[in-house]
């Protein structure tokens, strides 16, 4: 596995935005996906409906049992074209047999009723692990994403009920009405052997409600399992390195090649140049010198311990070394030639006396106090004086802002809130942008609605917040922005999922309408 060749954006994620790329990449590979399963599966059903005609619930049960090894298929071609390698339907065949073998036993029996089968099924068979190796695998990456595997399970078990009561309804609308007025219930129940057919046929939609879930449900537990080994592995800064290495790697022969040169000239060019000359007569190294205690020097006229002891003795005496002991407080040199003045003469005076101590004592409190006060009024004056600046670049004291506690999102609904991404003038930009792309026009509008309601109106969003929450929060703003805020959700929900645009006199009201809240307020 090459992390450089993935096709994905490779980055921590929450779990269920992992979900949603789990969605995308099903759908990126949706042909591929809903042809292998509906090849793979639309077989086995048709056998189990053949050998058990007369028991259309037992064959049901036998099929539904058998998922996880169809699982494995679109597994396998997942995680092929994650790195560009996307396979072909008749490589998918040859690998078919080796894809079902592994612990296909342990996989129809007690794992069946697992929640995180989806999100334990790349451990099997990408990483082949088994026994207590998948164990300790299993409880590492499951430490913060085995829930919402779990709820994913939950939810597609709903989701194929629905669809599948969605299309038995589908088919009973289209059965003609006069055939449903000549029904009896009980002709029905007394006949039963003889509808068989359509107990196969409601399990006939079944199996094709799986041709669309089954490979979304793959996907997401798959995209999981990558969310969950990029944060323990640390896969972003690993291809980041690696592109770095790319990048440099025309210029590494370079660089290999000057710095073998300086390690080969430079040191020894830098220790020759500090080298000192050697003589050219002598050969002999230069002799140690002497020890002051050699015997040949303690027997001298003037021995090495005397010349030391009188050294010793000049160094203890002026000018190298000045004692002097006082014992009052003076100012200057009591040995000048001029009279000292009349401070120096007062000062004398109190620190001679016998209350010297404590005149000293009060005297240095109260300097302290004095100097404690004037620092104090120094940063007063310097709050007041630059209290405009301080209110500017640093926030009201008295009024701390709702979104002080927790940081403010970058993103709600996917949607980036930055006030830097956004035009200048947001309705002319609508306006324009409606005639040829009106999804991204009203996705504009609806997100400049957001960024203001954030920032300017001090919004307390959050990234867990939906449409309707939104809503709720406004009601504490003016009522026309209230409204404001209805209309353009109402809008931009009909827009994103019921794929209804508003009329062009809807956009222009609209846009007018921001103008009159907005800009013309903030002029």
């Amino acid at each position: 596995m090459r992390l450089s060749d993935i096709n994905l954006a490779i980055r921590p994620r929450s779990a269920w935005e992992a979900l949603d790329l789990g969605i995308l990449l099903a759908r990126r590979q949706i042909g591929l996906l809903a042809l292998s399963w509906a090849l793979l599966t639309l077989p086995v059903f048709a056998a189990l409906t053949l050998a058990l005609w007369r028991y259309p619930t037992l064959s049901l049960l036998v099929f539904w049992w058998l998922k996880p090894l169809f699982e494995r298929l679109p597994l396998y071609i997942l995680s092929s074209s994650l790195f560009g390698d996307t396979p072909t339907l008749r490589r998918c065949a040859k690998a078919l047999p080796g894809l079902l073998r592994p612990q296909w036993f342990a996989s129809l029996t007690w794992r069946r009723f697992s929640l995180t089968r989806s999100f334990d099924l790349p451990v099997v068979q990408l990483e082949g692990l088994s026994g207590p190796a998948r164990k300790r695998r299993l409880a590492v990456l499951g430490q913060r994403n085995s829930g919402t595997a779990s709820w994913l399970t939950i939810v597609g078990m709903h989701l194929e009920g629905a669809l599948s009561l969605g299309l038995l309804a589908l088919l009973y609308l289209l059965i003609p009405a006069q055939m449903l007025a000549d029904w009896n219930w009980q002709d029905l129940i007394g006949a039963s052997q003889q509808w068989l057919w359509a107990e196969h046929l409601s399990n006939l939609l079944y199996a094709l409600v799986l041709i669309v879930w089954e490979p979304i449900y793959v996907a997401c537990g798959f995209s999981l399992y990558l969310n969950r080994r990029t944060v323990l592995e640390a896969w972003d800064i690993e291809l980041s390195f690696r592109r770095l290495r790319e990048r440099l790697q025309p210029v590494l022969p370079m660089l290999a090649l000057g710095l073998s040169l300086f390690l080969v000239f430079g040191p020894a060019e830098q220790a020759n140049a500090e080298a000192p000359p050697a003589p050219r007569d002598s050969v002999q190294p230069a002799p140690m010198p002497a020890d002051p205690k050699d015997e040949r020097l303690l027997n001298q006229s003037l021995t090495s311990q005397a010349a030391s002891e009188q050294i010793n003795a000049l160094l203890d005496k002026p000018p190298f070394r000045n004692r002097e002991t006082v014992t009052r407080w003076r100012f200057g040199d009591d040995d000048t030639e001029q009279a000292p003045g009349w401070l120096q003469r007062l000062l004398d005076s109190l620190l001679r006396s016998d209350g010297a101590g404590r005149s000293l004592d009060n005297l240095t409190r109260v300097v302290e106090a004095l100097l404690w006060c004037a620092l104090f009024a120094l940063i007063a004056f310097a709050l007041w004086r630059y209290r405009s600046w301080i209110t500017l670049h640093v926030g009201r004291l008295r009024r701390p802002s709702r979104t002080s506690r927790q940081a403010q999102p970058v993103q709600l609904f996917g949607l980036d809130l930055t006030p830097e991404q956004l035009p200048d003038d947001i309705a002319a930009t609508v306006e324009r942008l409606w005639a040829d792309k009106p999804r991204e026009a009203l996705g504009l509008l609806y997100r400049a609605l957001l960024s203001r309601l954030l920032h300017d109106r001090q919004l307390p969003l959050r990234e867990a917040h939906t449409e309707n929450e939104v809503l709720a929060l406004t009601r504490q703003e003016t009522p026309q922005l209230q409204a404001y805020v209805e209309a353009v959700t109402g809008h931009w929900l009909a827009l994103a999922y019921g794929h209804r645009l508003p009329a062009n006199d809807t956009t222009a009201a609209l846009c007018q309408r921001w103008r009159e809240l907005f800009e013309r307020g903030a002029s």
